[in-house]
C-alpha cells in the first residue's frame, strides 16, 4: 500500500505541474482519501461529443500501479462502450491490457481516444454498438449528440 500511496503522490504532483499543459483534462484527488479520483475531460473535437464536459470517478486500489484503477463515467453518455445505466467502461487497459507505465492522466487520454473511435463489437450499451455495426452512423451520431447535450453542456440561462 505504501508503494501506491508513492505513485499516487508523484502522480498528483505531475498533475499539478501539467495542469495548463493538457487543456482537455482535468484531473483532481479527494482531498480526504488518495485513492479517489475525478477527472473532467472535454468531448473531442470533430464527435458528437464534442462541447460536452464528462465526469469520471477513478477508485484506485491498493495495489495499484500492478493493478489498474476502475474508472466510470458519472455523466450520462451514449457510447457503444459505456454502460448507459452505470457508467461503465469496456476498455482493454482497463482490464488484461494494463500495464505500470499507465498513469491516470493517460487513462484519461485514452478514454478520450476511445470516444473518437468506438468499438461497436464489443458493447456494452448495445443499441449504440447495434446502430454503429448497422452503419446507421447519422442516427448514432444523433443519439450521441442528444446526450451530450442533455447531460454534458452547460445549461443556457
Amino acid at each position: 500500500m505504501q508503494a501506491s500511496r508513492a505513485r499516487l503522490f508523484k502522480e498528483y504532483k505531475e498533475v499539478q505541474r501539467e495542469k495548463l499543459a493538457d487543456p482537455d483534462i482535468q484531473l483532481a484527488c479527494d482531498d480526504s482519501n488518495i485513492f479517489k479520483w475525478t477527472a473532467l475531460i472535454k468531448g473531442p473535437s470533430e464527435t458528437p461529443y464534442e462541447g460536452g464536459v464528462f465526469q469520471l470517478a477513478f477508485a484506485v486500489p491498493e495495489q495499484y500501479p500492478l493493478q489498474p484503477p476502475q474508472v466510470r463515467f458519472l455523466t450520462k453518455i451514449f457510447h457503444p462502450n459505456v454502460h448507459f445505466k452505470t457508467g461503465e467502461i469496456c476498455l482493454d487497459i482497463l482490464k488484461n491490457a494494463w500495464s505500470p507505465a499507465w498513469t491516470l492522466q493517460s487513462v484519461c487520454r485514452a478514454i478520450i481516444a476511445l470516444m473518437a473511435h468506438p468499438e461497436p463489437d464489443s458493447p456494452l450499451n448495445c443499441d449504440s454498438g447495434n446502430l454503429l455495426r448497422s452503419g446507421d452512423i447519422r442516427g448514432f451520431h444523433s443519439m450521441a449528440r442528444m446526450y451530450t447535450r442533455l447531460a454534458a453542456m452547460p445549461k443556457k440561462g
